[in-house]
């Protein structure tokens, strides 16, 4: 317990799935949550749960790919909680589709979301970590943005472009206190696992059987790496990738 105590955070995409679960996570362990989404119901629940629970969370609904709402959502997290220590670029969409065949549009649309937004939680949260001396990103890429699959030329793209720019982002403030590292999950039981069933003809039990481990993570899997890169357990470590993908790159 109190891994993050003390801590505030802000985690895009709150409102559901591996969000949601990250932001439980760190709220159980001490840290004060700042929710963002598009999706206000959701990100109501997740701030609805938090409290239910004991820990102290606030919503802020939020388009990552617009600069204009990341200056409030930043001004309005530091008025609220402080900070943030700790900034978790989660946000993001998933899209399968033959590279032939992708409309341009889908393209710039998935590269505002995962790319755009990530970019700009790193130009609007690191100047406030590095006054402070301290802080920690966490930014979500995926087992795409290591190794190639068909029909993620798109999603790939955008993940590697995460993995590069976080370790890009970590050795600029690498002597200011403020650590950057990725992570890389595999096939997650959440909706996006459920979309990339659906999109690719294949069932749950043929999704699990992709990774050796025997079965696809759960939002918890990702939750406890991220407590891990937000804790100061973490403290010498910037740059990296946290590979979780029960096996599935190992092959």
């Amino acid at each position: 317990m109190n891994r993050v105590d003390g801590k505030s955070a802000l985690i895009t995409g709150g409102g559901k799935g591996i969000g949601r679960a990250v932001a439980e996570l760190l709220a159980e362990e001490g840290a004060q949550i700042a929710i963002t989404d598009i999706d206000a119901e959701g990100g109501a629940t997740t701030v609805d749960r938090i409290t239910a629970a004991g820990g102290e969370a606030a919503f802020f609904e939020h388009d990552v790919t617009s600069e204009g709402d990341w200056e409030r959502v930043v001004d309005a997290v530091q008025d609220t909680f402080g900070g943030p220590d700790i900034l978790v670029n989660n946000a993001g969409i998933y899209h399968i589709e033959p590279v032939d065949e992708m409309d341009v549009e889908d393209w710039k649309h998935l590269m505002d979301i995962n790319v755009t937004g990530v970019f700009l939680g790193l130009k609007h949260c690191t100047p406030l970590m590095r006054e402070q001396g301290q802080g920690s990103v966490i930014n979500l890429s995926s087992v795409a943005g290591i190794i190639g699959l068909s029909g993620h030329t798109c999603y790939g793209a955008s993940k590697g472009a995460v993995r590069t720019m976080t370790k890009d982002a970590a050795i600029e403030l690498a002597d200011t206190g403020v650590r950057v590292n990725s992570l890389h999950p595999a096939y997650i039981d959440t909706q996006m696992a459920d979309y990339g069933a659906e999109v690719q003809g294949a069932t749950k039990d043929e999704l699990d059987a992709m990774h050796p481990i025997g079965h696809m993570g759960e939002p918890e899997d990702v939750a406890y790496a991220v407590l891990y890169l937000a804790s100061d357990e973490s403290k010498f470590m910037t740059g990296s990738e946290m590979v979780l993908d029960g096996g599935l790159t190992a092959q």
